[in-house]
């Protein structure tokens, strides 16, 4: 063959080659909107240029501990400027931001201490009891930096011999940081919730950062300057890559410490917020608030929700508000939010509820996420684009982690045939949106029936009086399996049993409604997700009790 012109005499080199990574983002904005604001908490206001020179200082103060690449540095922080600052300072010099989830217990935190070979921990002073709980269990000693937040005022105490301002004071505001030499060096590390067994530790890379940040914006169509809320934690798959995604979108950062509904809308009002992500239970905490929670905003408020299926009752309430909703789908294995159920115009002119049921898909593929697919995951085949036959959602792209952190056999598992295997089980309707059915383990089989537990959830949402739902499994000597639901009512609110059986009853086949209802608040991880294995394990307690 003769050779290719376009590869003669055409070397990579400085001039015309960089690697990606999301550091670039906060250089630029520092320096094209210097006195822009980038941070609001409380009283504080930081504008673009602080960030940076804060973040070089982080950095700068990392080296001089000795802090080189391939190191980790955990967080153990709120939605508070710290973290956001953890999100640039610990790469400036190449070490890797392992932000813990601030809800798990000590135990679980010492693992991911030990696993993660974290070598220096930044640790809000409310997370003290379980921090120094988890010390405890580390066998080793672990340099502590506190944060006192002042917008903190309850119980919690200092465990290092320095706080966070006093480490920044030690840095160079010019601290010359250096980018990664590969794009594919690690950024940070997040854990899964490790619901049965220890959690495994899923890597990022620099050029993945820089995608999703980037493509955070194109696929949520955002305008330079939006002034975002910090509803979901930074420690959930990075934010989202929200940190990232804000710094190169030059816009303003409303921290927000816990989740409060009242807080929320306050802040919305007082700071004319145009974006917030949040998990489903997040968003309708938000539509039973009180109205008069929700006066006074009178422009368009942009929510992003993620979950294995927002129920349609969400969707709808949220669009009765006022609110413009946007529903994507991700792991934290793909950074986070991988498909955007995508909008289309003329899904406008539909009626409320095709229009929900439309904007209720997974969709398609992030833009900046090179394959999506929902295969049988023998054959590694697609399945038909006929809404119904199932397979399994797989991944393959720029926003795919690198590998588990030290478990090279869940690696190669994960990647079996050159695709990320999601685990959740999907159809493909003919318009090539993708609709998830289930997790492959929540799929309820009864009497050789398969019952997909999210759609008799989205049935259980729709009544009036439910404020959450979940369904899972419940063991029957007759059936194999029947559908158990847990049920959270909305305050003040009443139904029986006997009325949400028969309200199921009555608007799908009669063999998917719950066998048995369970009343109670629901358990859920940080990020806001119900805890099916926990209600799992009260389904078998409650059969076992029944027979």
């Amino acid at each position: 063959m003769p050779a290719n012109p376009y590869e003669q005499d055409l070397e990579r080199n400085p001039a015309n080659y960089a690697p990606l990574t999301p550091l670039s983002f906060v250089e630029r904005a520092a320096y094209v909107y210097p006195a822009a604001t980038s941070v609001v908490h409380g009283k504080r206001r930081d504008t673009w240029k602080q960030t940076y020179a804060n973040c070089r200082r982080l950095g700068s103060a990392l080296a001089k501990r000795g802090i080189v690449p391939g190191d980790t540095v955990a967080a153990m922080l709120p939605n508070i400027p710290a973290m956001l600052e953890a999100h640039f300072g610990v790469p400036m010099c190449g070490a890797v931001l392992n932000a813990l989830n601030t809800r798990l217990d000590a135990e679980a935190i010492a693992f991911m201490l030990n696993h993660g070979g974290a070598k220096l921990l930044i640790s809000d002073c409310e997370f003290s009891p379980v921090i120094e709980a988890a010390l405890a269990k580390l066998g080793r000693v672990l340099e502590v930096i506190d944060v006192d937040d002042p917008e903190y005022d309850g119980p919690g105490k200092r465990l290092g011999k320095q706080t966070y301002d006093e480490l920044l004071a030690e840095g160079d505001p010019e601290y010359a940081w250096q980018g990664p030499a590969d794009e594919w060096q690690a950024i940070s590390l997040n854990y899964t919730s490790g619901t049965t067994g220890n959690p495994k530790g899923v890597v990022y890379h620099h050029r993945g950062a820089y995608l999703n940040g980037v493509g955070n914006i194109l696929v949520w169509g955002m305008p330079q300057h939006s002034v975002y809320l910090w509803t979901l934690p930074m420690f959930h798959c990075n934010g989202w890559c929200f940190p990232w995604t804000m710094a190169a979108n030059a816009g303003i950062s409303v921290c927000l410490r816990k989740v409060e509904v009242e807080k929320i809308f306050d802040l919305i009002k007082r700071h004319h917020v145009t974006h917030y992500c949040g998990a489903p239970i997040v968003h309708q905490a938000l539509i039973n608030a009180p109205a008069e929670l929700r006066r006074g905003i009178d422009w368009k408020v942009n929510a992003m929700v993620a979950g294995a299926a927002p129920p349609a009752a969400v969707i709808e309430g949220m669009e009765k508000m006022g609110f413009s909703i946007t529903h994507v789908y991700g792991l934290t294995e793909t950074y986070g939010p991988a498909t955007v159920c995508a909008k289309h115009a003329q899904w406008q002119e539909l009626p409320l509820a095709d229009q929900v049921r439309m904007n209720g898909r997974q969709g398609v593929r992030y833009i900046v996420q090179e394959g999506l697919t929902v295969m049988d995951p023998e054959t590694m085949r697609p399945v038909p684009a006929d809404g119904e036959t199932m397979g399994e959602i797989m991944f393959r792209g720029n926003i795919t982690m690198k590998g588990y952190l030290k478990n090279p056999k869940a690696t190669q598992e994960a990647f079996t045939g050159g695709w990320f295997h999601s685990g959740d089980l999907a159809v493909t309707q003919p318009d090539g949106y993708i609709k998830i059915k289930d997790r492959s383990k929540d799929i309820i089989i009864s009497g050789g029936e398969n019952i997909s537990s999210i759609e008799v959830e989205d049935v259980l949402y729709r009544h009036p009086a439910v404020m959450a739902a979940a369904v899972v499994a419940m063991p029957d000597a007759k059936w194999g399996e029947t559908p158990c639901a847990f049920i959270e009512l909305k305050p003040g609110a009443k139904v029986s049993e006997k009325e949400l059986v028969e309200f199921c009853r009555g608007q799908m086949a009669k063999f998917k409604a719950p066998r048995a209802v369970v009343f109670g608040e629901l358990p859920k991880t940080s990020t806001g997700k119900i805890q099916k294995f926990a209600l799992r394990e009260k389904a078998k307690s409650a059969s076992a009790i029944e027979s």
